[in-house]
């Protein structure tokens, strides 16, 4: 049985990316795919590779996180190591969405309170006029 293989469109087209984004992934060395001349052919493995980016560039990963942590997998092993690394990662950042969000309500909070105070101030303007 030959192994399925993917077109750098059937990729593109599948995960909602642009052509560009894959090749960019193959430059960095994360992806291998063969060649048929010009022509590019991913494997399932470089399919689920790419999946794996996207879900964690989608969580808030940077590419090297998601890489170091795809990198870690090993299927004859029970992949702890892998999975205490996603879960420190992701509790990072969760940690720093929450700062934002509370800098964002701070901030959101300052903006209420000088229009408010802008508003009290042009309707006492207006009731001297």
């Amino acid at each position: 049985m030959v192994d399925k293989t993917y077109t750098i469109s059937d990729l593109a087209q599948e995960f909602g990316i642009t052509t560009r984004t894959i090749r960019f992934y193959e430059e960095k060395g994360l992806i291998h795919p063969l060649r048929e001349g010009q022509k590019r052919l991913y494997n399932a493995a470089d399919r689920v590779r790419i999946k794996l980016i996207l879900r964690g560039k989608r969580i808030g990963m940077t590419l090297q996180e998601s890489v170091d942590v795809i990198d870690m997998y090993d299927p004859s092993r029970n992949n702890t190591q892998q999975l205490h690394s996603l879960i420190d990662t992701i509790a990072r950042r969760r940690a720093k969405l929450i700062q934002q969000k509370k800098d964002i309500d701070d901030m959101l909070a300052g903006l209420d309170e000088v229009q408010e105070l802008c508003e009290k101030s042009l309707g006492k303007r207006r009731r001297k006029t």
